[in-house]
Order: C-alpha cells, then structure tokens, then sequence
C-alpha cells in the first residue's frame, strides 16, 4: 500500500474529511493528518479529546477487496498494528475488543472504523488517535487514560508516530488479503490481547446488559461471551468492560 498523508494543522474530524477525500475519489492509502481536530469523535458519537500536539489524529482510506462479512477485521488489523507501533515506541499494550488499546486499564489509543459509499465503491475510513502526551488531558481523563509520554518518558512526534502505525498497518492490512487472512489476523489479534478468552467483562450491546467470561472471537472478528449458564452470546458491536473481583456477582 502507497501511502500519500495529507497534513493539516487543525480539522473538525480527520474521519470526516477523509470521508469527503474518498467521496472525491481518493486512491486506497490517501491518509488525513491533524495536529489538531476541534470535532474529534469515538464510537458512538463519542468525544475524542485532540488538543493540539497532545496526540496522533490520522484516518486511513482503504478500498477492500474482501468478502463483506469480514470487513470488521480492518478494526482488529488496525488494533494489531497500533498495538505493534507502541511496542516500537517501548509501550507494553493490550487490546481490548474492538477497538481500544490499553496500558493495564487506562486507554491509549482508539480505533474508529467508518464505511462510505463512493462511485468507486465501498470505502472504509481508519481513523486512529494515540495519546502522545497527557499534559493537556481535562480532569476527567486523567485517571482512566494514558499517553506514550507517561509509560516512556518519551514523546515521539505525531509525525514519527503516524509512520509506525501506516507502516505496520500496511504490513497487517496485506495479511488480511492474503490466503487464509482473516484466520490469521484472528490469530494475531489473540495473541495481543488478553481481552481474547479467560476475561470476566461486562457487555452492553444496544439495549441488553449482560455479564460473562470471554470465550474467543468468531471468524469475522465477533466477540463470544459465555455466560454463568453455559450460553455463548455473540458480539457484533457493542462496549467491554472489564470486571474487576469486587464488581462480579
């Protein structure tokens, strides 16, 4: 993958522009940068704190020439390489399911996968944040985040950071179309993350509330649950929360 980033000092949302990039016809790798986003968003509608120069904010095009079922493995394929880049930069990670990557329980980095129709058919938008530094987070992020700044001691650009993560995930975005890739970005995945199976958590998936034990992920990326009573329920979509022993019924 050819990678051509595109940098900006300040946007609203680097996913949003990204989007209008591939409405215009923007090739597989065009990648949109800020230093800033005054409008950055997580899953859900969710705020994602982007001051500037606190962060990495870059939303990734790709064109996938992928079966439909497994288009939810670009966010696991993401999450390994975000979780491979901070290796690189000294940060012993986990990743949680989907798409949040954690230093013990405090947040990192997040993954926002969004797909666009477009006259050259179906575009995902990849959009990573990585905290670089927690200088600049407000009162509450303080004690449920952390930035490679913290863990390291060292505050890589978000220049320096946005090549790491383009490179690895070009590396594991090949893999996925490969013989046999969505297996094996399952695999890589659960090697990564302690989130795989063994893991007591909290599930609310639209309007359902459910606790149980992690039991693995199904072939396109789906999280299974086991409840107390033996039932496995399958995750599409939906917020983990680990529970900790004094939270467990």
């Amino acid at each position: 993958m050819n990678f051509n980033i595109l940098k900006y000092e300040t946007l609203g949302s680097t996913n949003t522009e990204a989007a209008e990039q591939a409405r215009r016809g923007a090739d597989e790798g065009v990648c949109v940068l800020a230093y800033e986003q005054t409008a950055g968003r997580g899953r859900h509608g969710r705020e994602w704190h982007s001051e500037a120069g606190s962060g990495l904010y870059l939303s990734i095009i790709v064109r996938p020439n992928i079966a439909s079922q497994f288009l939810p493995l670009i966010t696991h394929a993401a999450g390994v390489a975000v979780h491979d880049a901070l290796d690189g930069f000294g940060v012993e990670a986990d990743i949680k399911w989907v798409n949040d990557i954690l230093v013990g329980d405090d947040k990192i980095s997040g993954i926002l996968a969004e797909t666009v129709e477009t006259d050259k058919g179906l575009v995902v938008i990849v959009g990573i944040g990585i905290n670089l530094t927690s200088s600049s987070f407000p009162e509450e992020l303080a004690d449920i985040a952390t930035s490679i700044e913290v863990e390291t001691g060292a505050k890589p650009t978000p220049d320096e950071a946005a090549e790491a993560v383009t490179r690895y995930f070009a590396y594991f975005y090949e893999i996925l179309h490969g013989e046999d890739g969505p297996r094996q970005i399952i695999d890589n995945w659960r090697s990564r993350s302690t989130y795989h199976s063994g893991k007591r958590v909290r599930v609310t998936a639209n309007d359902d509330i459910f606790e149980g034990t992690t039991d693995g992920l199904e072939s396109n990326g789906a999280l299974r649950v086991k409840l107390s009573n033996g039932e496995v329920k399958i995750v599409q979509a939906g917020d983990v929360t680990r529970l900790r022993s004094h939270e467990r019924q």
